[in-house]
């Protein structure tokens, strides 16, 4: 197989996973004002074009606003996105905050800023998707992002819990979607490549060492690595919960042996704190 029909697989791969989460959990919907969160990384890079060509299907009319948040970071190349905007033809916002200097300032010295970054980060973006008429705000992590998440919440939080394709946020004025859901992190690091897109690295971040998600992510890798097709199974596992052989007293009635919650009659949102 040529490398060109290599990347046409990738390609509808990566479009039919995305259109198979809007099947299971109706992340678009016609006549939607979707946020597009974009950091300049390749996961928002990839989210961002699949968006935009399901805008191009007759089966779907909504619309994309591109949203990048400058937190002033020094070095940050501010050129970079408005520019790629402007060629691909899409509306945009840019934000600038400060907010690297608040992080610097009140994490300690060799603590992880991560935390404390996307708080600030996604306090400031729902501000600005009330500000511009957005009843979706779309984030751009992947399947690796939501495995990664079950077991740093099991490792480190003492929970079961990881990043839902679609939630309410709590105060319930915005909807929260993650169209790459199903997409595995090697395809959208490949159709990164394929596609060109203008990578901007996250310095803040980025260059921290023992972070807790680099740990848990390179022990999913090993695990893969011994056992292919594992990552596979973890990630079913996360759609194929259940409750009655758990022990979450709120979520299962031990003593009448019955779900306290019927998923079939709750929208995903609700589920979900």
């Amino acid at each position: 197989m040529g490398k060109e029909d290599e990347n046409v697989k990738l390609t509808r791969r990566i479009r039919k996973a995305v259109w198979k989460v809007n099947e299971d959990y109706g992340i678009v919907n016609e006549g939607d004002k979707i946020m597009v969160c974009l950091s300049g990384g390749k996961d928002s890079y990839t989210m961002l074009d699949i968006l935009m060509h399901m805008q191009k299907s007759p089966l779907l009319n909504f619309e994309i606003v591109a949203v990048n948040l400058d937190q002033k970071q020094p070095g940050f190349p501010e050129h970079i996105l408005p520019e790629y905007f402007k060629k691909i033809g899409v509306k945009y916002k840019i934000v600038e905050k400060d907010t690297y200097s608040v992080v610097v300032d009140k994490v300690p010295e060799g603590k992880t800023m991560c935390s404390l970054c996307s708080r600030l980060r996604r306090g400031i973006l729902y501000s600005v998707a009330e500000e511009l008429g957005c009843n979706k705000v779309a984030l751009g992590h992947h399947r690796e992002d939501i495995m990664e998440t079950l077991f740093l919440n099991m490792f480190y939080s003492g929970r079961i819990e990881t990043m839902p394709p679609k939630y309410k946020t709590d105060d319930g004025r915005h909807t929260v979607i993650r169209p790459l859901s199903y997409c595995k992190e090697a395809d959208i690091d490949a159709y990164s490549k394929i596609k060109q897109f203008p990578i901007i690295p996250c310095n803040l971040c980025g260059t921290q060492e023992g972070m807790q998600r680099q740990a848990v992510k390179d022990m999913l890798s090993e695990w893969d690595r011994k056992s292919p097709g594992r990552k596979e199974i973890i990630f079913k596992s996360i759609k194929n919960i259940a409750p009655s052989h758990m022990l979450d007293k709120d979520l299962f009635d031990f003593e009448n042996y019955s779900i306290k919650v019927d998923k079939s009659e709750v929208q995903v949102e609700d589920l979900v704190p």
